[in-house]
């Protein structure tokens, strides 16, 4: 920032009023985003901006902190919330009434008339709100106040920046503010008064391309007249895409109307003339220097932005740039050549954000090439798909998780130029991935007749040593421990004989699917082999919660005492009721084998269900209510017998056919392999986020040596570091805290961000789409993971803990990972937004015989929460019925 600007904020004897060229983004406070930013344009050469001061918030304090009926409709403003609509209109009302009425003091006014006799009398200005919580790289508040064009004379001026301060309490503006968690009270307004622009042309530019978000396309909206007519939404404007100098696109919009400015005041709207309609609001070569100019701005601001213009006699002139605050950020690279990025979270169905501490420790623990942004992360497929042997198998392997990214990869692939094919000589061959080329052969595994229960025993003595081991581990020599044993967590998820064995389990149901359809014409037959195979430790914790509604069930003051439970020390009271001691040791008994499982636990900070076991009172109680005693070995045996009978039916019609005999014997051998490994593809995570839960357990006793040192001011704050730096803090007990304040806004940022599952080092977001035809109408489709047709009342649940379920009702989500398992046995179909074929919510669903889809792109909006709608699980969609 130029010196002069800093000694203006500092020593300026009028704060109430300031020359825009004064400003820059440091005035943030005192000229409100548009302000700020208007002022920082002003110091970039060749960016015309129209001139102007800025009536500051301390002019808006001035008039509204000692108001009393101001304040105290404040005060009831302060205690609705975002549903409550008709009472904020109303109050709103009456606050801007308030502050209209208000005088300005005369000492403001005069300072005003200052300013506006450098301007000519019968000059024309636009007078703009400003707010502080406005034009902010997490908030844009985009359109929240209000603007009035081509206003004349210093008494209309003066009523207008009454106005603008009045419409920070619009009903948009207080209800946008009360959805953002930002205070009423804290937010001030500041009123640009800005030499009015008569232009031939207006309308936005956008340094990122708003649609497919890649940062190397400039995107301009053009309209006749003033920029009023497309914002309000009068006409359709013209679109230009730009990239690197070269016009990529053009849609010409026919232009009906536009918004002129009077020259006595106000605007006017007009009628554009036939011949006019239909040609380009802009030249080629207007747009070309329009980008120029925008390229220009975003280098200065240093991110993507979102630029008002206007274009008067041949010249641009800039009225507004603030950030573009949706785009999601870029992967970090250290090099300038193209990169493509997969979504780990669409693969581990836990699209939410990560802690640092989280990020860090899955960083640890994976040889993939990860990326991070926006508090998640990636996998760089550039190097597997530069080869045409390493770029099969990647897109067919992702394929079979997530078609949606299998067709933004071959989208990727078909463009020419972004992915360079390697030489012969440096190609890549097909990935040795021991996940898809275990060195462990079948045969060797199926002769192995006890080699579930040895894999299982075998991690379980590991982790039971891990537990003992750690307890006498405390400051750097606890982290040097955790690095040492991570090599073992690494073991159970790539052991050879561990990934023969999943292999081996998945290859045996992709073979019946495939002969069955073939051989007999039936669908996904596997998914009914698979119901209640045994190991499977997923399925085992949702039917063991079953067995835990068992003990509470017949004790009627338990029962009442849970539904209105709201702290998570209920366990400890649970004794002074009859029955009590047995409650608690049965869900003490269920913690003990699954307490350290939660939502999105791939995030070591995540909160278990042993830290906070109020999350499974909602999900007992709902077994309690829709089940009767005896309900968890009654789905078992149930799921068993419609095995079995699938089998005999299978083998039955086989042996009808040609060579019946023998297609029945391998089909057998092939049932037999689902049968016997099928289960354990659920346990290495289970195993993984065991070891987990012994590290946080070890690294928040950690924490609380900080916390009583005074190095931080809470355990959770070290979720805020990554593994490296927590060490470092431990070792040293010294932490800035400002690192962990500004950590956390970030995070808050990132919790509003979608995550994509392709995006491309440009920032462009790659959509895959489901290529099929053979949908019902108005048919939502989707991946077909467990087969079965189902109706019922779909219950939206965005989160476990909120989940209140009847018997028969169909879950719709976003994800699920393992911890939503103990909603399965009351539910009776599934649809989610993320998974895919393999992914945990698709195994449970075959094992409990639950009708699935999921990969359905906005799912849980497009779905009404009550309405009735059919699961199609064989064909993949979901009807609205």
């Amino acid at each position: 920032m130029p010196e002069n600007k800093h000694k203006a904020l500092e020593s300026s004897q009028n704060i109430y009023v300031v020359s825009l060229k004064e400003i820059d983004r440091a005035w943030l406070m005192v000229a409100g985003g548009k302000g700020a930013n208007l002022g920082e344009l002003f110091g970039i050469k060749e960016i015309r901006v129209p001139d102007g001061f800025c009536v500051t918030t301390e002019a808006y304090k001035k008039i509204t902190e000692n108001n009393r009926e101001l304040n105290s409709l404040l005060d009831e403003l302060a205690h609705l919330n975002a549903i409550e609509r008709k009472n904020i209109s109303g109050i709103s009302a009456k606050i801007r009434e308030a502050i209209e009425i208000t005088p300005i003091p005369a000492g403001i006014v005069d300072v005003i008339e200052e300013h506006l006799a450098k301007f000519d009398e019968n000059e024309a200005f636009a007078v703009r709100s400003s707010a502080t919580a406005e034009d902010l790289p997490t908030a844009s508040f985009a359109g929240q106040q209000d603007t009035y064009l081509n206003i004349i004379g210093k008494a209309a001026i003066i009523k207008h920046i009454s106005k603008c301060w009045a419409s920070l309490f619009t009903n948009r503006a207080v209800t946008y503010r009360l959805q953002n968690g930002f205070d009423h009270r804290k937010v001030h307004l500041a009123v640009v008064v800005q030499q009015m622009v008569f232009p031939q042309a207006a309308g936005i530019l956008f340094t990122a391309d708003p649609v497919t978000a890649n940062r190397k396309i400039v995107s301009i909206d053009a309209g006749f007249g003033l920029g009023e007519a497309m914002v309000s939404g009068l006409v359709n404007a013209d679109l230009y895409k730009v990239c690197n100098g070269n016009i990529i696109d053009k849609k010409i919009s026919t232009k009906k109307l536009a918004i002129y400015a009077l020259k006595g005041g106000g605007t006017i709207e007009e009628k554009i003339e036939p011949a006019k309609q239909n040609s380009q609001a802009l030249t080629d070569e207007q747009i070309l220097m329009l980008e120029r100019v925008g390229r220009k701005i975003e280098e200065h601001f240093g991110s993507p932005q979102d630029i008002e213009w206007c274009l008067a006699d041949d010249t641009f002139y800039i009225v507004q740039s603030r950030p573009i605050t949706t785009l999601f950020p870029i992967p970090e690279t250290n090099d300038q050549d193209n990169h493509v990025y997969v979504s780990v979270g669409h693969q581990q169905m836990m699209t939410d954000p990560m802690k640092p501490l989280g990020l860090s420790f899955f960083l640890l623990i994976t040889p993939a090439p990860m990326r991070k942004a926006g508090g998640r992360l990636f996998v760089d497929v550039t190097q597997y798909l530069a080869s045409p042997a390493s770029r099969k198998w990647v897109v067919d392997a992702l394929g079979k998780s997530d078609p949606l990214i299998k067709d933004a990869l071959v989208t990727i692939i078909e463009r020419p130029d972004f992915i360079k094919l390697l030489p012969d000589e440096e190609q890549n061959p097909a990935p040795t991935n021991r996940v898809m080329q275990p060195s462990v052969s079948q045969a060797e595994i199926e002769n192995e007749p006890d080699i579930v229960a040895h894999l299982i025993g075998n991690s379980q003595n590991s982790i039971e040593l891990a537990k003992q081991n750690i307890q006498t581990k405390s400051g750097p020599a606890l982290f040097d421990f955790i690095l040492e044993d991570i090599p073992q967590l690494k073991k159970v998820i790539s052991d050879s004989k561990s990934l023969a064995v999943i292999m081996a389990g998945m290859d045996a149901s992709f073979w019946i699917n495939e002969k069955m359809q073939e051989w007999l014409g039936e669908k996904n037959a596997a998914d009914a082999i698979a119901q209640s195979v045994p190991n499977n430790i997923t399925s085992e914790m949702g039917l063991a919660l079953l067995d835990v509604a068992d003990v509470i069930r017949p004790y009627p003051g338990i029962v009442a005492y849970l539904q209105d439970v709201k702290e998570d020390d209920f366990l400890d009271k649970l004794v002074q009721f009859d029955g009590g001691e047995e409650a608690r040791d049965a869900i003490h008994a269920y913690l003990d084998k699954y307490g350290m499982r939660c939502s999105g636990e791939i995030d070591i900070t995540k909160t278990r269900w042993s830290e906070k076991p109020i999350t499974l009172v909602p999900t007992i109680l709902g077994n309690i209510k829709n089940f009767g005693p005896g309900a968890a070995k009654l789905k078992f045996d149930q799921g068993l017998q419609e095995a079995f009978k699938k089998e005999e039916e299978l083998l039955r019609r086989l042996m009808e056919l040609p060579d019946g005999e023998q297609k029945a014997a391998e089909t057998k051998r092939m049932i037999n392999l689902v049968r016997k490994f099928a289960g354990y593809r659920e346990y290495p995570k289970y195993s993984m986020i065991s070891r987990y839960f012994v590290y946080k357990q070890a690294l928040l006793k950690e924490a609380e040596r900080l916390v009583q040192a005074g190095v931080i001011r809470e355990k959770e704050d070290i979720y805020y570091l990554t593994f490296e730096e927590l060490h470092e803090v431990v070792r040293t007990n010294k932490l800035d805290q400002q690192v962990i304040n500004n950590r956390r806004e970030d995070h808050k940022l990132y919790e509003k961000l979608n995550p994509p599952r392709v995006i491309t080092s440009d920032g462009e977001i790659i959509t895959g789409k489901y290529k099929r035809e053979d949908l019902p109408a108005g048919a939502i489709v989707g991946l077909p993971v467990s087969s079965g047709v189902i109706e019922g009342r779909a219950r939206v649940i965005l989160s476990m803990e909120d989940a209140v379920l009847e018997d028969g009702d169909i879950l719709v989500t976003t994800f699920t990972d393992p911890s939503w398992t103990p909603l399965f046995v009351s539910i009776k179909g599934l649809v989610t937004e993320v998974g895919g074929l393999m992914t945990h919510g698709a195994v449970i669903a075959r094992e409990y015989g639950l009708p699935a889809v999921v990969g359905v792109e906005n799912a849980t909006t497009l779905i009404k929460d009550g309405q009735r709608i059919r699961v199609n699980g064989t064909d993949g969609y979901v009807e609205i019925l």
